[in-house]
């Protein structure tokens, strides 16, 4: 197995292929000498640490070898159209504190990423004036947007719900002066990341519908995002219905699912019928008091992204079927199941799991550390951090240097 540097040697330690040094040499066939100069650098780099020592087969008792998870701290942002959720977390997608944000999506991409670094300043401000033990590095910020992102740009493209915001660069603009990584992805990818990770590693492949203000889909086959060549794929929410040309969608057409099947139909809806809802979440509260006319719309909703969902399903053939959003509910998946068991052949969802989502709101946010952490930790990027942690290295004098004396396991 050829590897090019330390890099790969990390990338097999996070996909737990390799615990020890030994069980490096084993996999790699690389040399003793050769596995301790690379463990060594991502030591001394402080992407991973020892501890120890392990089962032993006979000589010395090997260390384990583990991804150091408070290598450095992620900012990450999940926007709706009314809110931002901001949240510090490490590698490990652990969460250090958060906190939610008023934001209105159709204000512009400078007032909404200037309130959000306002938020981020305030939270990091917190966990500092709380003598919290944490990381003094920044990894890199992941944000997730209601819209399609251009896998090519890391650019909203063309999104119907964020007037101003297209081909807008995002990442530069939280990025600042700094350099550092900016992950920007749809909502419903990194929703979908998240609840794979957590709930479903396995799973490929992985569909998952989020219906809140609008609908959408992230798809997730062996560990991967499917993006579609520019960010469109699983916009299901602007296919368009036959027998629904009167309702009008943000997109400018009409008959699409999001008009007459998300957060933002069902509101109008109900607002129009005497119950004001201005939003997904006023329909979950109303959802969580029984109330009868949100929930019979949210049941005939679900009955209509079911029957897309068919499609989705005999096309893509997925294991897992994730709902999650504002009406992700019993209601929801009651109507959802139905159409697609009536407008599936019984071999596509012979072995098709459907179910709510795990994680509640906070799927994206930890979507967005992975996504953060597999840019961080690529392995291109791991050897040109320990090139430079090298290069600096070399400036120190002899005495300073610090002592690596290599393990023989």
């Amino acid at each position: 197995m050829p590897l090019s540097g330390p890099g790969e040697i990390l990338r097999l330690i996070r996909e737990g292929a390799v615990a020890t040094r030994r069980d490096i040499r084993d996999v790699t066939g690389l040399s003793r000498v050769t596995v301790s100069q690379r463990v060594d650098a991502l030591r001394n780099a402080e992407l991973i640490y020892e501890s120890g020592p392990q089962q032993s087969t006979g000589g010395r008792r090997p260390t384990r070898l583990s991804l150091n998870h408070d290598h450095g701290l992620v900012l990450t942002a999940v926007l709706d159209t009314t809110h931002a959720a901001l949240a510090v977390a490490n590698l490990g997608h652990h969460v250090l504190t958060r906190t939610r944000r008023t934001i209105h999506i159709d204000d512009g991409p400078a007032a909404v990423l200037d309130e959000v670094l306002d938020g981020f300043d305030e939270i990091v401000g917190r966990l500092l004036a709380e003598g919290r033990a944490v990381p003094e590095r920044l990894d890199g910020i992941g944000i997730s947007l209601p819209g399609p992102i251009d896998p090519a740009t890391a650019r909203p493209s063309q999104p119907p719900l964020m007037p101003g915001w297209d081909s807008y660069d995002v990442a530069a603009h939280l990025r600042g002066d700094r350099s550092l990584p900016v992950v920007v992805e749809n909502d419903a990818n990194a929703t979908a990341i998240g609840e794979w990770i957590s709930h479903h590693p396995k799973a490929s492949p992985l569909c998952l519908i989020k219906v809140s203000t609008g609908i959408g889909c992230g798809i997730v086959v062996g560990g991967a995002l499917l993006t579609g060549v520019d960010g469109g794929s699983g916009d299901i929410g602007h296919i368009r219905l036959d027998g629904h040309d009167e309702a009008l969608c943000t997109c400018g057409s009409r008959g699409c699912l999001a008009a007459v099947a998300s957060g933002r139909a069902i509101s109008a809806q109900l607002t129009a019928s005497g119950t004001p809802a201005g939003s997904g979440s006023d329909i979950r509260q109303l959802l969580a008091s029984d109330n009868l006319l949100a929930t019979q719309l949210t049941r005939d909703a679900g009955r209509l992204i079911g029957r897309i969902a068919s499609t989705l399903v005999s096309v893509v053939n997925p294991e897992v079927l994730v709902i999650t959003g504002d009406l992700a509910s019993p209601p929801l998946m009651a109507g959802l199941q139905e159409s697609i068991h009536e407008f599936s052949l019984p071999r596509a969802t012979h072995n098709l799991h459907v179910t709510l989502g795990g994680l509640g709101d906070t799927a994206a946010e930890v979507g967005l550390t992975r996504l953060v952490a597999d840019t961080v930790l690529a392995p291109e990027a791991v050897d040109q951090r320990v090139s430079n942690e090298n290069s600096r290295s070399e400036t120190l004098s002899p005495s300073s240097t610090p002592s690596t004396k290599p393990s023989d396991d």
